[in-house]
């Protein structure tokens, strides 16, 4: 699969540049999600050097039978509704497995928001594990994981870090991208 995916991206133009070190637990940021390309194109980017990571997914998507196929490719279906403490479940999911991985979009959707979610940073808090910064640019055709992000626990703090990272990323839509 991992040559594929390298070819599949060389044919249509796309570079990896993941340096990141290989965590057996972690949370990939990945950010700007104004497209559905950006999940197979970070599927890809991501088997194209070696590495597994789930994703969230809402759970619209988990329909018969393409439902059977995310979720064997690391899909865990998001509910729709709030506090419906998907947060917690996960934390318990990294206490669970020594290898875990997990593509997050702080947008939480590929439509313009003003407010990110901060979930991932709870998460990545509460169980204890890094965040790898991952970043579309569509201007340039690069996919990046090549920054590390230690959750400090103070939230707000830690997402104005972070966005301020994705300040000049190139989304394929970029109306759609706000930080």
């Amino acid at each position: 699969m991992k040559i594929i995916a390298k070819l599949i991206l060389r044919i249509f133009g796309w570079t990896v540049k993941i340096t990141a070190p290989e965590y057996p637990q972690c949370i990939i940021c990945v950010a700007p999600h104004t497209s559905n390309w950006d999940f197979i194109l970070g599927k890809l980017a991501y088997m194209s050097v070696g590495r597994k990571a789930g994703f969230l997914m809402k759970e619209t998507w988990f329909f018969f039978p393409l439902g059977i196929f995310f979720k064997m490719i690391g899909g865990i279906p998001v509910p729709r509704k709030r506090g419906s403490s998907l947060t917690d479940k996960i934390v318990e999911k990294f206490r669970q497995y020594k290898t875990m991985c997990i593509a997050i979009t702080p947008e939480g959707t590929r439509s313009r928001v003003t407010e990110w979610r901060t979930g991932f940073l709870r998460i990545a808090y509460q169980a204890n594990v890094p965040i790898l910064l991952g970043m579309f640019d569509f201007k340039n055709k690069t996919i990046s994981v090549e920054k590390e992000f230690k959750p400090s626990g103070m939230i707000e703090k830690d997402l104005q870090q972070i966005k301020e990272f994705y300040k000049d990323a190139n989304a394929c839509y970029p109306d759609k991208f706000s930080i």
